[in-house]
């Protein structure tokens, strides 16, 4: 730059730790992304050797967004979606989808990690009758989210509030839990909760988890789906509820397998 002054590119890879494997860029190596490096695939196929399916969890969650963002905005008619947790662009990103269906969608992804913040470029791509912005903040900060996400959304009108993935990195499940209730107190009636996340209820799953965040990555918490229902509390569930992901309304003639992330839709009365 011509003041001498590091471009937001450059800050975001200076900060970027290529030593230790990190979640996100992880689940690109599971999706078939390039955004990774060597600690990260080797994090990733330790994993994998311990929980054989874990590709096809992170593809089932994928086609789990794609199916509730184009519910959310198709049948529901929802325009606003504020999408905690981006992680890196992959394919049938959350604005892609719901401008596929509603050009009109204004789409605000939150992300607090360097590599996002580096590929935010291709977040921001944007119907011209849309709008889709990305806030560089923590979830463990909901209220300068929510402050944040006024400049975009809004909050007059329904909003898509949507956690994919992500609540499981909040190791205290009371904070975790408070975060959501922040997050859902501030949405208007007839606003929608999104979310999925990864549960305890495969042994398997459970040590390649434990090995993971042995390895001084950011943990992340794998709870059950009692747990999670918590989330829904004082919310409408839609059918089919808080299920395996790949049975929320699958695509008619599928016969989907269940998988050990749990997810669901619901709406604030």
């Amino acid at each position: 730059m011509a003041d001498g002054q590091p471009s937001p590119d450059q800050e975001a890879l200076s900060k970027i730790d290529t030593t230790v494997p990190h979640s996100a860029r992880i689940w690109n190596y599971w999706m078939g992304g390039k955004d990774n490096y060597d600690v990260d695939r080797d994090a990733g196929d330790a994993y994998r050797e311990i929980a054989p399916n874990i590709e096809t969890m992170a593809r089932a969650s994928r086609q789990y967004l794609i199916r509730t963002v184009s519910f959310v905005a198709g049948e529901l008619g929802i325009r606003q979606f504020l999408d905690i947790g981006t992680g890196l662009p992959t394919y049938d990103n959350t604005h892609q989808v719901a401008q596929r269906v509603a050009p009109e969608s204004r789409i605000v992804y939150v992300d607090n990690d360097p590599l996002v913040l580096r590929h935010a470029e291709a977040l921001l791509t944007s119907t011209t009758e849309g709008v889709t912005e990305y806030i560089d903040a923590d979830l463990h900060d909901p209220e300068k989210i929510i402050e944040a996400a006024r400049r975009i959304l809004d909050f007059d009108k329904p909003v898509a509030l949507m956690l994919m993935g992500i609540l499981g990195h909040i190791q205290d499940y009371e904070e975790a839990t408070s975060i959501v209730r922040r997050l859902q107190a501030v949405l208007p009636s007839g606003s929608y909760f999104v979310h999925y996340d990864s549960t305890d209820t495969d042994q398997e799953l459970k040590r390649a988890q434990q090995g993971y965040d042995d390895t001084g990555a950011v943990p992340y918490v794998l709870r059950s789906p009692q747990q999670l229902a918590a989330y829904y509390e004082d919310l409408e569930l839609l059918e089919p509820g808080i299920v395996s992901c790949p049975l929320w309304r699958p695509e008619p003639g599928t016969t989907p397998e269940p998988t050990d992330v749990y997810g669901g839709v619901a709406r604030k009365p």
